[in-house]
């Protein structure tokens, strides 16, 4: 099934970025998709003592940095893939943000640049800024495995009032499925809810009563959510929890060995700016595989090109 058009990899010569380009030119090929591959000098070699006029030495980074890439591409070219290269110069984030208003890509590809130590976590500064402000699906690959998934996660929010949301949890579905036939994955679909509507009874029999009827009405909308997909031939499991939903859903997803999380982006604004929802913070603070993450079709970015 095609879903992409016009796929941005954002290369950065780190740890598994040779094969997360890899993953994007076969996911590519695959949708018969234009690929540009770019990556984004941020003030270089600001401290190096050199004779060379500052702006003399960020062109020649650039050209050599675009030189890497150029010889990286020529494989894929001369097998037929649309490839495109170049390297910008500026704040990474902002950067690839008016890359992705200019030219209309429709998914961002690019390797996760957290730090490890005794917690890992695997989302840096850029990574971070990308899922709060890039218009387009966000696709962060953790270095240590390839594009290739053998379990793949789809987390939604069965919240019926919400118009957005339900449009997040199709595009959420459309992904997961598309994603899963095209690798022969198994698909793991989840509904967290906090449960907050028994916290203020008292009765034992009530709380079980009102729990069982938001099961039930959960597994209702779950249901009618699956049954809009032709699931034949497609290995796949539902998971209803209720509990904290970001720490449920980090918890199955590694119970589960799950190897992508496709999950929305809900947003709400604060003195920090622009922040993501709790769930999105909580399972991004805490699992340690991929993550491609869908904002609704009303979002519009912050950062102007």
């Amino acid at each position: 099934m095609k879903r992409f058009n016009n796929i941005l990899v954002l290369s950065r010569e780190g740890a598994g970025d040779t094969q997360t380009l890899a993953g994007a030119m076969a996911l590519a090929t695959r949708n018969q998709a234009r690929l540009t591959v770019v990556d984004v000098i941020d003030k270089p070699l600001k401290n190096v003592r050199t004779a060379m006029p500052p702006n003399d030495l960020r062109n020649h980074v650039i050209e050599a940095r675009r030189e890497q890439l150029r010889r990286f591409v020529e494989p894929m070219q001369r097998e037929g893939v649309c490839v495109n290269i170049d390297v910008l110069a500026g704040a990474p984030y902002v950067q690839i943000v008016r890359e992705v208003l200019r030219n209309g890509h429709d998914l961002l590809i690019m390797t996760a640049t957290g730090k490890t130590g005794l917690k890992t976590r695997l989302f840096g500064s850029t990574s971070l800024h990308l899922l709060r402000q890039c218009p387009c699906p966000v696709w962060i690959v953790n270095p240590a495995r390839s594009m290739r998934y053998s379990r793949i996660m789809a987390a939604v929010d069965l919240d019926t009032s919400d118009e957005e949301k339900n449009q997040l949890n199709a595009e959420i579905m459309d992904l997961a499925i598309s994603l899963a036939r095209l690798e022969d994955s198994e698909l793991h679909v989840v509904h967290a809810w906090p449960g907050w509507e028994v916290n203020y009874l008292r009765k034992q029999e009530v709380v079980e009563e009102v729990t069982r009827q938001a099961l039930a009405a959960r597994k209702k909308r779950i249901e009618e959510l699956l049954g809009s997909y032709s699931l034949e031939a497609l290995r796949y499991r539902v998971h209803l929890l209720k509990g904290d939903p970001g720490m449920l859903i980090s918890h199955l997803a590694a119970q589960q060995r799950v190897e992508l999380i496709v999950m929305g982006m809900v947003f709400r604004t604060g003195l920090a700016g622009l922040l993501l929802g709790n769930t999105a913070e909580t399972v991004l603070q805490h699992v340690c595989c991929s993550v491609l993450a869908v904002k609704p079709k009303t979002f519009a970015s912050p950062v102007k090109w």
